[in-house]
């Protein structure tokens, strides 16, 4: 099993900031891509940030300058600094990793259980 915990959202208001955090834990070999999708209401999920286990980062459009991707590989956690926050921002914010377990069914995705970051005007 592989569990996904997020923490760090919640209200703020324009202009401020937030940070979100994901540890992914269970019988974990290897990840490739951690990364941080979102959906607001009456949208598709869409990518916000990915990096993959060498470091390599991509951004979505509209959060390239004001959103920053780190993890930690040793400790098998993924962090998005969100600075600059707008309300169009206003999403469930969902953590992803691309993992291969100790079970032997090759490489799957995985997903947290989502965290509502509100951003008011």
């Amino acid at each position: 099993q592989v569990q996904l915990a997020e923490s760090g959202g919640g209200l703020v208001q324009a202009g401020g900031s937030l940070r979100l955090s994901c540890a992914a834990s269970g019988i974990i070999r290897l990840i490739n891509t951690m990364g941080w999708y979102r959906q607001a209401p009456g949208k598709q999920r869409e990518l916000v940030a990915a990096i993959t286990s060498g470091g390599s980062t991509n951004y979505a459009d509209s959060v390239k300058g004001r959103f920053t991707i780190s993890r930690d590989n040793a400790k098998n956690t993924v962090n998005l600094q969100m600075n600059s926050l707008k309300p169009e921002d206003t999403a469930v914010y969902y953590c992803n990793a691309m993992l291969l377990t100790s079970s032997g069914r090759g490489w799957n995705d995985y997903w947290g259980q989502g965290t509502q970051v509100t951003v008011s005007s």
